[in-house]
Protein backbone atom coordinates (compact mmCIF):
# COMPACT_ATOMS: atom_id res chain seq x y z
CA UNK A 1 0.00 0.00 0.00
CA UNK A 2 2.81 2.23 1.28
CA UNK A 3 4.33 1.90 -2.10
CA UNK A 4 1.80 1.44 -5.09
CA UNK A 5 -1.24 3.71 -3.26
CA UNK A 6 0.47 6.67 -2.02
CA UNK A 7 -2.94 8.49 -2.12
CA UNK A 8 -4.78 6.10 0.77
CA UNK A 9 -1.65 5.78 2.77
CA UNK A 10 -1.87 9.52 3.05
CA UNK A 11 -5.93 9.58 3.73
CA UNK A 12 -5.31 6.70 6.43
CA UNK A 13 -2.49 8.67 7.70
CA UNK A 14 -4.58 11.81 7.99
CA UNK A 15 -7.09 9.75 10.07
CA UNK A 16 -5.25 7.75 12.09
CA UNK A 17 -1.84 9.34 12.33
CA UNK A 18 1.25 7.36 13.05
CA UNK A 19 3.00 5.03 10.80
CA UNK A 20 0.53 2.70 10.72
CA UNK A 21 2.67 0.86 7.71
CA UNK A 22 4.71 -0.71 10.79
CA UNK A 23 1.78 -1.41 12.93
CA UNK A 24 -0.81 -2.16 10.74
CA UNK A 25 -3.07 -3.07 13.98
CA UNK A 26 -3.83 0.76 14.04
CA UNK A 27 -5.72 0.48 10.91
CA UNK A 28 -8.80 -0.88 13.37
CA UNK A 29 -9.37 2.75 14.33
CA UNK A 30 -10.53 3.52 11.07
CA UNK A 31 -13.70 1.73 11.89
CA UNK A 32 -15.66 4.43 13.96
CA UNK A 33 -14.71 6.88 11.60
CA UNK A 34 -15.65 5.42 8.68
CA UNK A 35 -18.37 7.91 7.40
CA UNK A 36 -20.29 9.51 4.32
CA UNK A 37 -16.97 12.18 3.98
CA UNK A 38 -14.57 9.53 4.57
CA UNK A 39 -16.52 7.25 1.73
CA UNK A 40 -16.43 10.10 -0.60
CA UNK A 41 -12.84 10.33 -0.58
CA UNK A 42 -11.48 6.48 -0.96
CA UNK A 43 -14.15 6.97 -3.90
CA UNK A 44 -12.55 9.68 -4.94
CA UNK A 45 -9.31 8.14 -4.75
CA UNK A 46 -10.20 4.68 -6.33
CA UNK A 47 -11.29 6.64 -9.40
CA UNK A 48 -7.62 7.59 -9.08
CA UNK A 49 -5.94 4.75 -9.55
CA UNK A 50 -8.45 3.59 -12.09
CA UNK A 51 -7.72 6.43 -14.28
CA UNK A 52 -3.76 5.84 -13.85
CA UNK A 53 -4.34 2.21 -14.62
CA UNK A 54 -6.40 2.99 -17.96
CA UNK A 55 -3.26 4.85 -18.80
CA UNK A 56 -0.84 1.85 -18.08
CA UNK A 57 -3.45 -0.65 -20.14
CA UNK A 58 -3.79 1.66 -23.01
CA UNK A 59 0.15 1.92 -23.03
CA UNK A 60 0.48 -2.08 -23.05
CA UNK A 61 -2.42 -3.47 -24.32
CA UNK A 62 -3.65 -0.95 -26.64
CA UNK A 63 -7.38 -1.62 -24.59
CA UNK A 64 -9.26 1.68 -23.66
CA UNK A 65 -11.07 1.11 -20.15
CA UNK A 66 -13.53 3.68 -18.64
CA UNK A 67 -12.12 4.24 -15.06
CA UNK A 68 -16.25 4.75 -14.35
CA UNK A 69 -16.59 1.04 -14.86
CA UNK A 70 -16.59 -1.23 -12.13
CA UNK A 71 -12.83 -3.37 -12.24
CA UNK A 72 -13.34 -6.41 -11.22
CA UNK A 73 -9.98 -8.34 -11.41
CA UNK A 74 -8.47 -12.01 -11.07
CA UNK A 75 -4.69 -11.35 -11.53
CA UNK A 76 -2.88 -14.84 -10.17
CA UNK A 77 -1.39 -17.82 -11.55
CA UNK A 78 -3.23 -19.75 -14.23
CA UNK A 79 -3.95 -22.79 -13.00
CA UNK A 80 -7.33 -24.83 -13.66
CA UNK A 81 -7.98 -24.85 -9.67
CA UNK A 82 -7.99 -21.26 -9.97
CA UNK A 83 -11.03 -21.64 -11.84
CA UNK A 84 -10.39 -18.88 -14.59
CA UNK A 85 -12.19 -20.48 -16.61
CA UNK A 86 -15.43 -20.08 -14.58
CA UNK A 87 -14.80 -16.33 -14.33
CA UNK A 88 -14.37 -16.52 -18.65
CA UNK A 89 -17.94 -18.38 -18.64
CA UNK A 90 -19.61 -16.30 -16.56
CA UNK A 91 -18.44 -13.32 -18.85
CA UNK A 92 -19.52 -14.69 -21.68
CA UNK A 93 -23.23 -15.61 -20.32
CA UNK A 94 -23.37 -12.08 -18.96
CA UNK A 95 -22.42 -11.12 -22.55
CA UNK A 96 -25.06 -13.05 -23.73
CA UNK A 97 -27.61 -11.74 -21.43
CA UNK A 98 -26.64 -8.21 -22.11
CA UNK A 99 -27.06 -8.71 -26.09
CA UNK A 100 -30.91 -9.90 -25.40
CA UNK A 101 -31.32 -7.23 -22.81
CA UNK A 102 -31.80 -9.17 -19.76
CA UNK A 103 -29.58 -7.38 -17.75
CA UNK A 104 -30.90 -4.00 -17.89
CA UNK A 105 -29.64 -2.72 -14.80
CA UNK A 106 -25.90 -3.90 -15.18
CA UNK A 107 -23.83 -1.43 -13.65
CA UNK A 108 -20.78 -1.56 -16.30
CA UNK A 109 -17.87 -3.62 -16.24
CA UNK A 110 -14.21 -4.17 -17.07
CA UNK A 111 -12.85 -7.62 -16.52
CA UNK A 112 -9.24 -7.41 -15.81
CA UNK A 113 -7.15 -10.76 -15.93
CA UNK A 114 -3.65 -11.05 -14.90
CA UNK A 115 -1.67 -14.74 -15.09
CA UNK A 116 0.83 -16.73 -16.40
CA UNK A 117 0.87 -20.66 -16.70
CA UNK A 118 3.77 -23.32 -16.07
CA UNK A 119 5.63 -23.59 -19.76
CA UNK A 120 3.93 -27.32 -20.18
CA UNK A 121 0.29 -26.58 -19.08
CA UNK A 122 -1.35 -27.18 -22.24
CA UNK A 123 -4.80 -26.91 -20.72
CA UNK A 124 -3.74 -23.54 -18.64
CA UNK A 125 -2.36 -21.89 -21.97
CA UNK A 126 -6.01 -23.11 -23.96
CA UNK A 127 -7.77 -20.94 -21.25
CA UNK A 128 -5.57 -17.64 -22.02
CA UNK A 129 -6.19 -18.27 -25.46
CA UNK A 130 -9.91 -18.46 -25.14
CA UNK A 131 -10.24 -15.48 -22.83
CA UNK A 132 -8.26 -13.22 -25.14
CA UNK A 133 -10.55 -14.42 -27.63
CA UNK A 134 -14.37 -13.52 -26.04
CA UNK A 135 -11.75 -10.28 -24.99
CA UNK A 136 -11.74 -9.57 -28.89
CA UNK A 137 -15.45 -10.75 -29.73
CA UNK A 138 -16.58 -8.22 -26.51
CA UNK A 139 -14.40 -5.41 -27.29
CA UNK A 140 -15.43 -5.20 -30.69
CA UNK A 141 -19.23 -5.47 -30.43
CA UNK A 142 -20.40 -1.70 -30.17
CA UNK A 143 -23.32 -3.35 -29.17
CA UNK A 144 -21.83 -3.34 -25.60
CA UNK A 145 -19.61 -0.72 -25.28
CA UNK A 146 -21.05 0.91 -22.49
CA UNK A 147 -21.33 -1.94 -20.82
CA UNK A 148 -18.28 -4.32 -20.82
CA UNK A 149 -14.90 -4.55 -21.07
CA UNK A 150 -12.31 -7.44 -21.08
CA UNK A 151 -8.45 -7.05 -21.05
CA UNK A 152 -6.15 -9.91 -20.12
CA UNK A 153 -2.94 -8.22 -19.90
CA UNK A 154 0.47 -9.48 -21.06
CA UNK A 155 3.36 -10.33 -18.97
CA UNK A 156 1.23 -10.24 -15.39
CA UNK A 157 3.98 -9.25 -12.99
CA UNK A 158 4.81 -7.43 -9.76
CA UNK A 159 4.90 -3.83 -11.66
CA UNK A 160 2.21 -4.56 -13.40
CA UNK A 161 0.27 -5.64 -10.00
CA UNK A 162 1.30 -2.45 -8.22
CA UNK A 163 -1.08 -0.39 -10.73
CA UNK A 164 -3.79 -3.37 -11.15
CA UNK A 165 -4.27 -4.23 -7.03
CA UNK A 166 -4.92 -0.34 -6.39
CA UNK A 167 -7.60 0.45 -8.99
CA UNK A 168 -9.36 -2.92 -8.27
CA UNK A 169 -13.02 -2.82 -7.02
CA UNK A 170 -13.73 -6.51 -6.64
CA UNK A 171 -10.97 -9.26 -6.11
CA UNK A 172 -11.99 -12.56 -7.69
CA UNK A 173 -11.14 -15.66 -5.21
CA UNK A 174 -13.06 -18.31 -6.85
CA UNK A 175 -11.60 -21.51 -6.24
CA UNK A 176 -13.51 -24.81 -5.05
CA UNK A 177 -13.42 -24.75 -1.48
CA UNK A 178 -10.82 -27.20 0.00
CA UNK A 179 -7.85 -26.51 -2.43
CA UNK A 180 -6.54 -23.35 -1.89
CA UNK A 181 -3.38 -23.54 1.11
CA UNK A 182 -4.28 -19.96 1.68
CA UNK A 183 -3.96 -17.57 -0.91
CA UNK A 184 -1.68 -14.18 -0.55
CA UNK A 185 -2.95 -11.81 -3.53
CA UNK A 186 -6.53 -11.84 -1.83
CA UNK A 187 -4.75 -10.01 1.07
CA UNK A 188 -3.43 -7.23 -1.42
CA UNK A 189 -6.81 -6.47 -2.71
CA UNK A 190 -8.06 -6.62 0.79
CA UNK A 191 -5.94 -4.28 1.67
CA UNK A 192 -6.18 -1.41 -0.96
CA UNK A 193 -9.69 -1.68 -0.67
CA UNK A 194 -11.56 -4.40 -2.66
CA UNK A 195 -14.72 -6.21 -1.96
CA UNK A 196 -13.63 -10.06 -2.14
CA UNK A 197 -15.79 -12.06 -4.54
CA UNK A 198 -15.50 -15.66 -3.15
CA UNK A 199 -15.59 -18.87 -2.17
CA UNK A 200 -14.75 -20.31 1.65
CA UNK A 201 -11.54 -21.43 0.61
CA UNK A 202 -7.68 -20.56 1.73
CA UNK A 203 -7.57 -16.93 3.12
CA UNK A 204 -11.05 -16.12 1.94
CA UNK A 205 -12.01 -17.89 5.51
CA UNK A 206 -10.06 -15.57 7.23
CA UNK A 207 -10.77 -12.54 5.14
CA UNK A 208 -14.50 -12.80 5.74
CA UNK A 209 -14.22 -13.43 9.41
CA UNK A 210 -11.99 -10.47 10.12
CA UNK A 211 -14.06 -8.13 7.69
CA UNK A 212 -17.80 -9.36 8.18
CA UNK A 213 -19.37 -11.55 5.98
CA UNK A 214 -21.52 -8.59 4.43
CA UNK A 215 -18.54 -6.88 3.29
CA UNK A 216 -18.04 -9.57 1.00
CA UNK A 217 -19.75 -11.66 -1.41
CA UNK A 218 -19.07 -15.49 -0.75
CA UNK A 219 -20.42 -18.14 -2.48
CA UNK A 220 -19.92 -21.82 -3.71
CA UNK A 221 -20.27 -24.91 -2.17
CA UNK A 222 -18.42 -25.97 1.36
CA UNK A 223 -15.65 -28.69 1.59
CA UNK A 224 -17.74 -30.83 3.21
CA UNK A 225 -20.96 -30.08 0.73
CA UNK A 226 -18.13 -31.15 -1.99
CA UNK A 227 -17.02 -34.51 -0.68
CA UNK A 228 -20.78 -35.26 -0.45
CA UNK A 229 -20.83 -35.22 -4.07
CA UNK A 230 -17.46 -35.86 -5.18
CA UNK A 231 -18.38 -39.75 -6.13
CA UNK A 232 -21.82 -39.05 -8.09
CA UNK A 233 -21.43 -35.77 -9.58
CA UNK A 234 -22.60 -35.07 -12.82
CA UNK A 235 -22.00 -32.10 -14.37
CA UNK A 236 -23.50 -32.81 -17.89
CA UNK A 237 -27.10 -32.91 -15.70
CA UNK A 238 -26.03 -29.39 -14.61
CA UNK A 239 -25.35 -28.55 -18.52
CA UNK A 240 -28.45 -30.20 -19.40
CA UNK A 241 -30.28 -27.80 -17.45
CA UNK A 242 -29.06 -24.57 -17.31
CA UNK A 243 -29.45 -23.13 -20.98
CA UNK A 244 -27.44 -19.54 -19.54
CA UNK A 245 -24.37 -21.77 -18.92
CA UNK A 246 -25.33 -24.03 -21.37
CA UNK A 247 -24.61 -21.76 -24.21
CA UNK A 248 -21.54 -20.14 -22.70
CA UNK A 249 -19.58 -23.76 -22.39
CA UNK A 250 -20.63 -24.29 -26.09
CA UNK A 251 -18.59 -21.27 -27.18
CA UNK A 252 -15.73 -23.61 -26.73
CA UNK A 253 -16.74 -25.42 -29.69
CA UNK A 254 -19.35 -23.94 -31.40
CA UNK A 255 -17.04 -21.65 -33.34
CA UNK A 256 -18.36 -18.67 -31.74
CA UNK A 257 -14.93 -17.44 -30.96
CA UNK A 258 -11.91 -18.94 -32.56
CA UNK A 259 -11.65 -22.60 -31.89
CA UNK A 260 -8.91 -25.26 -31.51
CA UNK A 261 -8.17 -28.75 -30.57
CA UNK A 262 -6.87 -27.97 -26.90
CA UNK A 263 -10.42 -25.84 -26.44
CA UNK A 264 -12.38 -28.72 -27.45
CA UNK A 265 -10.42 -30.56 -25.06
CA UNK A 266 -11.30 -27.86 -22.46
CA UNK A 267 -14.60 -28.24 -23.51
CA UNK A 268 -15.16 -32.56 -22.45
CA UNK A 269 -13.11 -32.15 -19.90
CA UNK A 270 -15.74 -30.07 -18.10
CA UNK A 271 -18.58 -32.65 -19.58
CA UNK A 272 -16.60 -35.86 -19.93
CA UNK A 273 -13.63 -35.65 -17.98
CA UNK A 274 -10.46 -37.71 -19.08
CA UNK A 275 -8.20 -40.90 -18.53
CA UNK A 276 -7.12 -39.34 -15.29
CA UNK A 277 -9.99 -37.74 -13.61
CA UNK A 278 -13.84 -37.09 -13.72
CA UNK A 279 -15.83 -34.53 -15.20
CA UNK A 280 -15.46 -30.97 -14.52
CA UNK A 281 -13.18 -32.29 -11.42
CA UNK A 282 -12.88 -28.91 -9.78
CA UNK A 283 -16.45 -28.22 -9.73
CA UNK A 284 -16.91 -25.19 -12.34
CA UNK A 285 -20.48 -26.00 -13.24
CA UNK A 286 -21.30 -27.17 -9.82
CA UNK A 287 -20.81 -23.65 -8.35
CA UNK A 288 -21.72 -21.95 -11.19
CA UNK A 289 -25.31 -20.38 -10.16
CA UNK A 290 -24.10 -19.46 -6.69
CA UNK A 291 -21.31 -17.78 -8.63
CA UNK A 292 -23.17 -16.02 -10.89
CA UNK A 293 -25.81 -15.28 -8.45
CA UNK A 294 -23.08 -13.52 -6.33
CA UNK A 295 -21.36 -11.66 -9.20
CA UNK A 296 -24.70 -10.05 -10.19
CA UNK A 297 -25.53 -8.96 -6.25
CA UNK A 298 -21.99 -7.13 -6.17
CA UNK A 299 -23.02 -5.83 -9.48
CA UNK A 300 -26.25 -4.10 -8.48
CA UNK A 301 -24.35 -3.16 -5.17
CA UNK A 302 -22.09 -1.00 -6.57
CA UNK A 303 -24.74 1.43 -7.53
CA UNK A 304 -24.79 2.68 -4.32
CA UNK A 305 -21.27 4.24 -4.30
CA UNK A 306 -21.48 5.24 -0.58
CA UNK A 307 -22.29 1.81 0.97
CA UNK A 308 -20.35 -0.47 -1.12
CA UNK A 309 -17.66 2.46 -0.21
CA UNK A 310 -17.82 1.30 3.14
CA UNK A 311 -17.37 -2.22 2.63
CA UNK A 312 -14.22 -1.32 0.93
CA UNK A 313 -12.98 0.69 3.58
CA UNK A 314 -13.71 -2.00 6.29
CA UNK A 315 -12.27 -4.47 4.49
CA UNK A 316 -9.45 -1.83 4.73
CA UNK A 317 -9.77 -1.80 8.44
CA UNK A 318 -9.93 -5.37 9.22
CA UNK A 319 -6.38 -5.95 7.06
CA UNK A 320 -4.23 -6.16 10.34
CA UNK A 321 -4.17 -10.12 10.67
CA UNK A 322 -2.63 -10.01 7.16
CA UNK A 323 0.34 -8.46 7.86
CA UNK A 324 3.58 -10.28 7.54
CA UNK A 325 5.06 -8.20 10.56
CA UNK A 326 1.93 -9.66 12.57
CA UNK A 327 2.80 -13.09 11.40
CA UNK A 328 6.52 -13.17 12.09
CA UNK A 329 6.04 -11.68 15.36
CA UNK A 330 3.68 -14.44 16.23
CA UNK A 331 6.13 -17.26 15.31
CA UNK A 332 8.44 -15.64 17.26
CA UNK A 333 6.19 -15.45 20.61
CA UNK A 334 4.44 -18.87 19.94
CA UNK A 335 6.62 -21.27 18.11
CA UNK A 336 10.36 -20.21 19.01
CA UNK A 337 9.70 -18.46 22.42
CA UNK A 338 11.52 -15.80 21.68
CA UNK A 339 10.94 -12.00 23.50
CA UNK A 340 10.80 -8.95 21.81
CA UNK A 341 14.22 -7.72 22.67
CA UNK A 342 15.73 -10.86 21.12
CA UNK A 343 14.61 -10.28 18.37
Amino acid sequence: MGLCNPELTQLIKYRIGGDFLKDLDRLAKLKPMIDDDMVRQFNAIKRTKKEQLCKVIAEHEGVQLNPDFIFDVQVKRLHEYKRQLLNALSIVDIYFRLKDGELPEFQPTAFIFGAKSAPGYARAKAIIRYINRIARMINNDPAVAGKLKVVFVQNYNCSYAEHIIPAADISEQISPAGTEASGTGNMKLMLNGAVTLGTLDGANVEIAKEAGMENEYIFGHTVSEINAVRGTYRSRDIYDRDAHLRRAVNTLVDGTVPTDDAQKELFHALLDGASWHRPDHYFLLLDYSSYMDAKLKVNRDYADRLNFGRKCLMNIASGAKFSSDRTIRQYAEEIWHITPTQY
